[in-house]
């Protein structure tokens, strides 16, 4: 199999492309599997790090004010369609599947007018914008949700889930989780993400509630705070409690998830997605700074179900009271956690594989 996957932007994009390109190597050894990106963007470091080449396209996303990237906007994506037909042409791939980003639409658009077979994966409850502009170009749309089907109207839908990171597949237990990150064993843990970057207004919420933090009785908080915001931080009163574990960046995504009993985090898709897998109660506070608030829309669809809190980027001064009443209520969190691993669609990058398998299929036959 020769396979084109198009990702770019975020991790939310990227992680699941990479899971799937893993999967198709795992069944096909011999694939053949090119990445098309954004030059510029995270995608160009991550891609090529998990061992898959990629392709740059001259491409960005618009910005919410006058810019001189707005204005040369029409430019870019007129030489961004040209390129990808011409790495289209040149690897001839069986499949081409788009994760979300401007580059996924480009490479995505491009395929359908070469009659190469097409596939989209959408990971929000809320359409991104490539991929709503896609609707009708795509030959199979992989989604996440339920709510997110009203969004395309053409095209065969598969309900596959998100896919996760290999690591996550076989998580330790808590005891060794917690000895393994220096955790004291007997406390109920507390984990606080904000992705490899961080999240300011989570980071400045936890900064200036040390007392709440200093009267936590039997409980601990990891808190990774993200590279950007390390140094800030590290010298706060908070970071210097001896229940608060601080750090920048965590590596291994399964000891952390691991020794958690309640996650704090944003409502991505993948951190959503992820949380689901390992069934951890959790409290969700959505990024204000993302496209069509859809975190917000991600967020609701688990609350509505009784599958996990939401707590808006305003309401962060309540963050501790919060997760104390939240974690000291044992029917909460077992309710938390049985409601959210009934939304679990495990194995969601295989599903994606047999419909790659599938249009591969079609377009031999053909």
């Amino acid at each position: 199999m020769r396979i084109v996957c198009s990702a770019g932007g975020t991790g939310g994009h990227i992680f699941p492309a990479v899971a799937v390109a893993q999967s198709v190597k795992k069944r096909y050894p011999d694939a053949q599997i090119l990445f098309i990106g954004a030059r510029g963007k995270m995608e160009m470091k991550k891609v090529p790090k998990a061992g898959f080449p990629i392709k740059g396209l001259w491409i960005s996303g618009l910005q919410r004010r006058l810019t001189w990237s707005n204005i040369i906007f029409p430019l870019k994506v007129i030489v961004s369609l040209i390129s990808a037909f011409v790495i289209l042409r040149k690897f001839r791939p069986d499949v081409v599947a788009g994760f979300g980003g401007y580059a996924s639409g480009a490479a995505v658009w491009v395929a359908s007018r070469m009659k190469i077979p097409t596939l989209i994966l959408e990971q929000n409850s809320y359409a991104g914008l490539a991929n709503k502009l896609l609707n009708g170009s795509a030959d199979i749309v992989c989604l996440a949700y339920d709510e997110a089907r009203k969004y395309f109207s053409k095209g065969q839908i598969i309900m596959t889930g998100n896919p996760i990171r290999a690591q996550l597949k076989s998580p330790f237990d808590q005891s060794t989780c917690k000895s393994m990150l220096e955790l004291e064993p007997d406390k109920r843990t507390v984990l606080i993400i904000g992705g490899s970057l961080g999240a300011r207004s989570i980071n400045e919420a936890l900064a200036q509630a040390a007392e709440e933090i200093d009267n936590l009785n039997d409980i601990q908080i990891y808190w990774q705070c993200g590279s950007a915001y390390y140094d800030q931080y590290a010298n706060s009163r908070t970071a210097a409690l001896e229940h608060v574990h601080l750090t920048e960046f965590i590596d291994d995504m399964s000891l952390a998830y691991g020794a958690a009993d309640l996650v704090v985090c944003r409502a991505g898709a993948i951190s959503i997605a992820e949380i689901i897998h390992l069934e951890k109660a959790a409290i969700l506070v959505p990024s204000p700074n993302v496209a069509e608030d859809h975190q917000t829309k991600n967020a609701k669809v688990l609350e509505e179900k009784g599958a996990a809190i939401l707590l808006s980027n305003e309401q962060l001064d309540k963050l501790i009271p919060l997760i104390t009443e939240t974690i000291e209520d044992r029917s909460l969190m077992d309710q938390l956690s049985t409601r959210v691993k009934a939304m679990d669609r495990p194995m969601a990058e295989e599903r994606i594989v047999d419909a790659m398998e599938e249009l591969s299929a079609q377009n031999k036959q053909s």
